[in-house]
């Protein structure tokens, strides 16, 4: 779908772009921006471009880089402008981009992974929250190359259900969590986002509504979209989604799926109540709703709040619940090894959707993963211990520096959810990045509008970086405050 002519959208996706130091003012690099996206499924051939000034306030930059911006891609033969109809994309501008740009559709979670994509630069990026991995890797990886690779080396290699020996530890995993499991209800997938995308593929159809948190992780509108289904959002309370309004919106929709993260919630770093787990399982179960719920994000501090047992543990005889967790976000996210847990029936569908997506995850991750599950709750609880003190840190510093932001203290996760007083956060997000700083505004978790002034802000960094970071966003906010969006001269 073209939503070119929406400022705003266009400014989500091309505003990671200017990050860069290249030559020639910011007009040429955000010329650069434009002319990247051009003949992909958001800028087809005669798709129209914001009016200048529209762009400009969306960018926080002067309609003048616009302007300047715009007659650079009209010299390079990729716009034209007609008195009345506006800018649009040429026809000429189709000529050499390759069918596999035009088919690569940008979504609400495409100016969070930009950074992932183009690598570090001067920006310091809080669009995504990871680790290094923990040490204990190193000596795991050792022993599985001294005592087990023979093994696998003579096995074929292909397991789409996934390894036995990792199923077993998955399945003592979920035991331990209060979830009794066998290893034939585990399929292994490759990260938590493919569990998902196989239970997408599996249960949505083109037209389904799909209920999820509001506000939710940016990439679950673009898997959900892909599959051509509707995203119906439920707010939430402190004790997870609210229940009264997950009523309505069951009996209004009928969805075929219900997506929950309710260990810890991203953004908002909540947790789901044990009640409020009960609840939604019963829910979903009377209105013959499946329910997924995502709990890669695990960390756990020992001084907070305990865990209550997957929504899965709740749910009554016959319902649908499928629990994914992964190890990416407790040990490295390089370790890209995830699991769904279903019934049998359901284990045996998804792993003929696994065998026809990739015919198993790596058989070497596989058994790394098989020698860590027994650690992983001192490995998370190590994990936990650092990020507390890097949350505690971050609050310290936004309490000095900006102390008319708001949030309320998350029980984990990995990010802090912000309120700014009166404030569009993409507009304030654009003025960042001047200051050399990117972070994610409110609409990529809820494109409904209704968390426009919200920023979410990782503090998974080292105190150096946190330290850097929060001054840059407070010179940002002072800039922005004191004198609306920051001049820019176009001259070379």
């Amino acid at each position: 779908m073209d939503r070119s002519g929406d400022a705003a959208v266009l400014a989500d996706l091309i505003g990671g772009r200017l990050t860069g130091r290249g030559g020639g003012g910011l007009y040429r690099r955000l010329a650069d921006a434009i002319a990247a996206l051009i003949g992909s499924a958001e800028l087809p051939v005669g798709a129209r471009l914001p009016a200048e000034r529209r762009l400009a306030e969306a960018l926080a930059v002067s309609r003048a880089t616009v302007v300047a911006a715009y007659d650079e891609l009209r010299a390079r033969g990729l716009v034209e402008s007609r008195r009345g109809s506006g800018t649009t994309v040429a026809r000429a501008a189709s000529r050499g981009r390759s069918r596999a740009d035009k088919r690569m559709p940008a979504g609400y979670g495409e100016s969070l992974f930009h950074r992932i994509a183009v690598g570090p630069g001067e920006v310091i990026s809080l669009t995504y929250a990871v680790d290094p991995g923990m040490p204990e890797l190193a000596g795991e990886l050792i022993e599985l190359a001294t005592s087990d690779l023979p093994t696998l080396l003579d096995d074929v290699g292909y397991h789409p259900r996934g390894l036995q020996v990792l199923r077993e530890r998955i399945a003592e995993h979920f035991d331990e969590s209060g979830l009794p499991t066998s290893p034939d209800e585990i399929v292994v997938t490759t990260g938590a986002h493919q569990a998902i995308a196989l239970v997408t593929q599996m249960y949505l159809r083109s037209g389904a509504a799909v209920v999820i948190e509001q506000p939710s992780w940016p990439g679950c509108f673009d898997l959900f979209g892909a599959a051509g289904g509707r995203v119906v959002g439920v707010p939430l309370d402190d004790a997870g989604i609210r229940p009264d309004l997950l009523t309505a919106a069951f009996a209004e929709h009928e969805p075929a799926m219900l997506f929950v993260m309710p260990t810890f919630h991203n953004p908002t770093g909540r947790l789901m109540s044990a009640n409020r787990r009960r609840q939604v399982a019963e829910l979903a179960a009377k209105h013959g709703v499946v329910v997924v719920e995502d709990n890669a994000y695990s960390a756990w501090d020992p001084a907070g709040p305990s865990i209550p047992p997957p929504v899965a543990a709740y749910a009554p005889d016959g319902s649908e619940v499928l629990s994914i967790g992964s190890v990416s976000k407790a040990v490295w996210g390089g370790l890209r090894i995830g699991w769904i847990r279903a019934s049998r029936p359901l284990a045996e569908r998804l792993a003929r959707h696994k065998a026809l997506a990739d015919l198993g995850s790596p058989v070497i991750d596989q058994a790394l993963t098989a020698r860590l599950l027994p650690r992983l709750t001192e490995l998370t609880l190590a994990r936990a211990r650092v990020a507390t003190a890097r949350r505690k840190l971050m609050g310290q510093l936004l309490t000095e520096r900006l102390p008319d932001w708001e949030w309320s203290e998350p029980e984990g996760g990995s990010a802090l959810w912000i309120k700014l007083p009166e404030t569009d956060a993409r507009v304030f997000a654009q003025v960042a990045l001047r200051h050399g700083v990117e972070v994610v505004a409110g609409r990529a978790m809820d494109p409904t509008g209704a968390y426009d002034d919200h920023l979410r802000v990782p503090f998974a960094y080292p105190e150096p970086v946190l330290d850097d970071a929060v001054d840059r966003l407070a010179r940002a906010w002072q800039e922005l405050r004191r004198h609306g969006p920051p001049p820019d001269v176009p001259m070379v």
